[in-house]
């Protein structure tokens, strides 16, 4: 038992296992990563499972798409034992003394990624049957194809190295066969090949189910050994280098849909390329490689500074070509487009447009509705959609007639634009339907696998491809392939820009729509409208009781007039709505200094902040000439922050918890001030003012739809159960009397 115990322990399999932990335990991180990932436990609030257990491609979770994924991981899995390879072959010199060493190792180096690829099926197949509804046939297409899909890129890469080995055998065989010129590899100052200190080998591997001996190579010198080694490395640098190209290739046309891959798949090839680089580093430069990285930042700190690489992202539309004509981002410039003059120019333009919006009433006095709808990606796109559609068919089609303003953050905003969009087509003839389904499998398509595919072949890999819009002309990034998305799963009607809607919203044809996004210099909410907001800018103050209230939002239009602010694409708009941080890039701006913005959901998730500053600014008009003020408010979530509590389950909370609670209840937060603000909006209406909300609900509060871009089929069909909730029909029942307009059904209780 003893000899067994110590065989065990020092065959290459064990050895080389533990040397992984031993040394450069950086590049375990990755597995780390994958294999919570799969687990469930790494980003699960944001679905990332989802990316690897159910890949999409080309809209479809089949063998193909994850056949793709099983390449990515084969590539993912070659590229880990090469790098590792390089970066500890000092340690196994007696492979260089057998036949296609590099097999040799993949074949002892088995542990980790043999272990991911079981828990890997385990978790998919689970996966697949209840989260994606997939028959047992199907789930074995899922299967097949991605060993396919692994076995293809394996063997590939084996039998690359196969031809490899076979050229240094060429080069070596005159040596080891002529004893003359084998003795002269040992040259007087030559060292012997010893062994090494971290690894005791005494059986390896020599096939699948062959074990075998390892060979004496202390009689050998280390330079030689060291030759067949860095003949073998050279074949490593190639082959990952071709794998480089093959992104900087797919980068090049990721605007075709067949090279848009699995999200999966790009995040696996981006860590494949990260280990490469890394193990790179390691090998090349050593104890250097720290301040080698620090350098090259250094460097391009420096080139960034002087603007001779710019790798920022831009609002497609806005004019960043005249420099000399950029607006001053200051207080006192800000204050300037917010002076009296300013904001009772644009109150009476917006009187003008209540005005013909009352016009198109069946009522003279008829309730205002006003749309609220929350962030939360494709479940909250996919709900607004669902609920909208609802309202519509309640209201016998006239929801977005009697809707006077839509404002929201994030995902929700995707959906009640696409909904506003479909109404304005069937307004002007064309045959829809606006409560067909089909609209819903629209929005809550998937968003992330060309975001992903163009962040790891285009961000990364590929050199700058440009595109235009009007005579403006930008660099192709993530955050161009995810408006590209939208536009394909939206059918182009998003594909517009703001002057399109202008003359529509003028004439009170369509609801105002208000987009929001967080400048990240102050924490400032940069409004973006057709129409000019500058009332909007700061809160309701009496002069004669308070000095002057500093503003708070900056009106889009007026900031950038001379920068064409109407030719921004709507596709834009929406996505500096929905900039999730470092999923999507920041969009920087045409001002001086320069400023960037995020996603509007980092001040105002749920948009009641600004339609309820909206009704503060216009009671006196509201109060005239409406029966009141209706606010349907669509939420991803629960209210009241009673769901997900932060709790302590470990030790480890005690440390981390002062720096995680203001991030896990930054939207709790947001609605208790919203809260406060809402009851003063009720008070200043004196009652005519009322809040529906409708809630995502989930049936299982484990089993929620996730908050990214992409939904499963489990997800998909709960967000549409959702809408029958106690909560929702109380809530539906209510605008029902609400749509009749009359100023009672305001003014008494709901019970």
């Amino acid at each position: 038992m003893k000899a067994f115990l110590r065989g065990l322990y020092c065959s290459f399999p064990l050895q080389l296992f533990l040397l992984h932990f031993k040394k450069f335990q950086v590049l375990l991180i990755f597995w780390f990563i994958l294999f919570s990932t799969v687990n469930g436990t790494f980003m699960k609030s944001f679905g990332a499972d989802s990316l690897y257990l159910a890949p999409e491609y080309l809209g479809k979770v089949n063998a193909i798409s994850a056949s793709i994924v099983g390449v990515a991981i084969g590539i993912f899995i070659m590229s880990w034992n090469i790098t590792t390879f390089i970066l500890f072959s000092r340690h196994f010199r007696f492979l260089a003394t057998t036949s296609n060493p590099f097999l040799k190792y993949c074949i002892n180096n088995f542990a980790i990624p043999f272990a991911f690829l079981i828990f890997y099926f385990i978790n998919a197949v689970a996966f697949a049957r209840d989260k994606e509804l997939m028959g047992t046939w199907d789930i074995f297409l899922l299967v097949l194809g991605f060993l396919l899909g692994l076995t293809f890129i394996v063997i590939i890469s084996l039998f690359y190295f196969f031809r490899a080995d076979k050229t240094i055998i060429r080069r070596l065989a005159p040596v080891i066969s002529n004893p003359q010129l084998f003795k002269a590899q040992f040259r007087k100052g030559e060292t012997r090949a010893t062994e090494s200190r971290l690894v005791k080998v005494e059986w390896y591997l020599n096939s699948l189910f062959k074990l075998k001996k390892v060979r004496d190579v202390s009689h050998y010198s280390r330079e030689f050994l060291e030759t067949i080694f860095s003949r073998h490395h050279f074949a490593a640098v190639i082959s990952i280098f071709v794998a480089f190209i093959f992104l900087i290739c797919v980068g090049f046309w990721l605007d075709n849909p067949l090279f848009q891959l699995p999200a999966a798949a790009g995040i696996t090839l981006f860590f494949a390329i990260l280990i490469a680089v890394s193990g790179a580093f390691t090998y090349f430069l050593q104890s250097w490689s720290i301040p080698a990285m620090v350098i090259v930042f250094l460097i391009l700190n420096v080139l960034y500074r002087y603007g001779i690489i710019d790798p920022t992202n831009k609002a497609y539309g806005l004019d960043y070509a005249i420099k000399e004509d950029r607006p001053e981002y200051s207080q006192e410039a800000l204050m300037a487009l917010c002076s009296p003059s300013h904001v009772e120019a644009d109150k009476a333009h917006w009187i003008e447009i209540l005005e013909k919006w009352k016009a198109k009433q069946d009522s003279p006095k008829p309730v205002l509705f006003l749309i609220n709808t929350s962030g939360g990606g494709n479940r909250s796109a996919t709900f607004t959609m669902n609920v909208l559609q609802r309202l519509d068919s309640l209201s016998n089609g006239e929801l977005m007639k009697k809707t006077f303003l839509i404002t929201g953050a994030s995902g929700g905003m995707l959906g009640a634009a696409y909904f506003r969009e479909l109404a304005r087509e069937k307004d002007n003839g064309k045959p829809i339907d606006l409560r067909n389904k089909q609209y819903v499998d629209d929005i809550s398509s998937d968003l992330l696998n060309s975001l992903f595919t163009s962040f790891v072949a285009r961000d990364l890999a590929a050199p700058a491809q440009r595109f235009t819009v009007g005579k403006f002309e930008y660099v192709k990034d993530r955050g161009y392939a995810f408006e590209e998305k939208l536009n394909s799963n939206t059918k182009g009607l998003l594909n517009k820009q703001l002057r399109e809607q202008y003359n529509d919203e003028v004439q009170s044809k369509m609801p105002i729509m208000l987009f929001n996004s967080v400048i990240t210099r102050d924490g400032r909410k940069m409004i973006i409208c057709t129409q000019p907001a500058s009332f909007l800018m700061r809160p309701l103050y009496d002069t004669i009781r308070d000095a002057d209230v500093d503003i708070d939002a900056v009106d889009y239009q007026a900031l950038f007039a001379k920068q064409d602010p109407l030719n921004l694409r709507m596709l834009t708009a929406l996505r500096m709505n929905a900039t999730f941080p470092y999923v999507l890039p920041n969009v920087w701006l045409p001002s001086t200094p320069v400023i960037d913005v995020m996603d509007a959901g980092l001040r105002d998730n749920f948009g009641q902040e600004t339609a309820t500053r909206f009704v503060q600014v216009f009671d006196d008009w509201i109060k005239e000439n409406t029966s009141g003020v209706v606010l349907l408010q669509i939420r991803d979530r629960k209210m009241g922050g009673w769901d997900h509590p932060y709790e302590s389950g470990a030790i480890t909370d005690i440390a981390t918890k002062p720096m995680l609670l203001l991030q896990y209840n930054w939207f709790k937060m947001q609605e208790y001030g919203q809260n406060e603000m809402l009851s003063l909006t009720q008070e200043l209406l004196g009652g005519h003012f009322r809040r529906l909300t409708f809630q995502y609900i989930p049936k299982k509060e484990d089993a929620a739809a996730a908050l990214n871009f992409r939904l499963s089929k489990r997800e998909k069909q709960d967000i549409g159960e959702a809408m029958e909730s106690d909560i929702n029909m109380e809530s539906f029942r209510k605008f029902t009397g609400y749509i009749k307009g009359h100023p009672a059904s305001l003014t008494k209780q709901d019970e």
